[in-house]
């Protein structure tokens, strides 16, 4: 879960109108008291540049009512999803504020165990627009946005200078520089995170939309991988592999190992997100100044990024509700999020901040992510996430491996997706 430094059914919505209920923005569970104001806990992965504490002792300085115990998990997303899931299905109300996986957001809605918002207790008008897709399930808000990320590709700016090319814009494009541009240099072609782990949940998702294709609909209930679209996004990374411009090395990258292959000089391309630019940028990197960064190219031009980051939720089981509800007004107001990018280095969901003067002079990126994260979609949307992402991954593996073809891959994919979608 780099980027943040970036199951079940049982909807338990209750259809009841309470008095003065949309003010405060949360739908409690039957045992909770929608006014309820208190002490705090919010749960998150580890925070590995510090900057959650000094924002929440500002908090707890003015709210001293209401103060807020900061419970860091582990920083593997995979163990924190697997801890918040233990508490949550415990029925224990150790945690009010959860800050998820915006890949979470489904899963945890379906099971009851986060809280319905009311739209108009946040300003959601004011985020990048396709964030807050991410917070959604079924219809209905379950979760406010707190930092986006998006799929960049990283390219050697002084090596397409030196050859006279522009960076590029299409698949087609960029399969050419990757192929005879890349070997001249004594570089590999291109790379992003293609271990089967989350990350190549990612990059398929990337492809199959990029080609204009897609994976479910309909909050997971209907599989539509099923499409030549996804067939070309398959085809586009199994002749990666299979033609060389694309290393069997990178087929055991994460995002850090891509970041390292890049930074040391070894690759003309990577898709990655937005952390790799301070990264590359900083004294030691062997590309500093000689690197750039656009959006993902696609099969016929632009591309599409899948949305990374975090979203904040209320714990069906929370004790204070009312100081929950304002604790994710706080974390998402302009002045806080300015601070999330300059102290945590950590994209806002704040769309005017893209287009801050001083902001863009210090992170020069930003004109480029806000490009990337307005064409973006979000993963799968599902119930059952956790399965739709291994079953995705396995496939992945099993065609950049070369052990099935775009075509059996689809057809493999759209079969056990049909069958984790009719558990529902």
């Amino acid at each position: 879960m780099r980027w943040m430094r970036a199951a079940g059914r049982a909807l338990l919505v209750v259809a009841v109108v309470l008095t003065g209920y949309a003010g405060l923005g949360v739908r409690p569970d039957a045992g909770a008291t929608f006014d309820a104001r208190g002490p705090l806990t919010l749960v998150t992965a580890g925070d590995l540049t510090d900057y959650l504490g000094p924002l929440l002792d500002d908090w707890n300085e003015s709210r001293p009512d209401e103060r807020v115990t900061l419970v860091e998990l582990p920083d593997s997303a995979d163990e924190t999803r697997a801890q918040m899931i233990s508490e949550l299905r415990s029925g224990r109300d150790r945690f009010d504020v959860l800050n998820i996986d915006v890949a979470w957001t489904s899963e945890f809605a379906a099971a009851g165990w986060i809280s319905p918002l009311e739209r108009s207790r946040f300003p959601l008008d004011a985020f990048l627009r396709p964030v807050v897709d991410t917070a959604t399930f079924d219809g209905q808000l379950y979760a406010v946005p707190y930092v986006t990320n998006a799929g960049l590709l990283y390219y050697r700016k002084d090596i397409l200078e030196l050859e006279g090319e522009q960076p590029p814009r299409t698949w087609s494009e960029l399969v050419r520089q990757a192929r005879t541009i890349a070997p001249r240099h004594g570089l590999d072609g291109y790379a992003g995170q293609f271990l089967p782990y989350e990350g190549l949940t990612v990059n398929v998702t990337e492809a199959v939309h990029s080609a204009g294709g897609s994976i479910l609909r309909d909050d997971g209930a209907r599989v539509t991988v099923d499409s030549d679209a996804a067939r070309t996004g398959l085809r586009f990374l199994a002749d990666g592999v299979r033609d060389g411009w694309i290393s069997r090395e990178a087929l055991g990258y994460k995002e850090e190992e891509s970041r390292k292959a890049f930074q040391d000089g070894r690759l003309l391309f990577l898709r990655n997100w937005p952390y790799v630019y301070a990264d590359a940028s900083a004294a030691g990197s062997k590309v500093a100044g000689r690197f750039g960064a656009v959006p993902l190219p696609g099969a016929d031009g632009p591309g599409t990024s899948v949305l990374g980051g975090s979203n904040l939720a209320v714990s069906s089981h929370a004790r204070h509700p009312a100081s929950a509800a304002d604790l994710i007004s706080y974390l998402t107001s302009e002045r806080v999020q300015r601070r999330v990018l300059t102290e945590g280095s950590l994209p806002p969901v704040r769309a005017a901040l893209y287009e801050d003067p001083e902001l863009v002079r210090a992170y020069p990126y930003l004109p480029t992510l806000r490009e990337s994260v307005l064409s973006a979609v979000p993963r799968p949307k599902s119930p059952r996430y956790d399965q739709v992402s291994l079953a995705v991954q396995a496939v992945g593996q099993d065609l950049m491996a070369s052990r099935q073809t775009p075509e059996e891959a689809v057809a493999r994919l759209a079969r056990e997706l049909g069958a984790i979608s009719r558990t529902d």
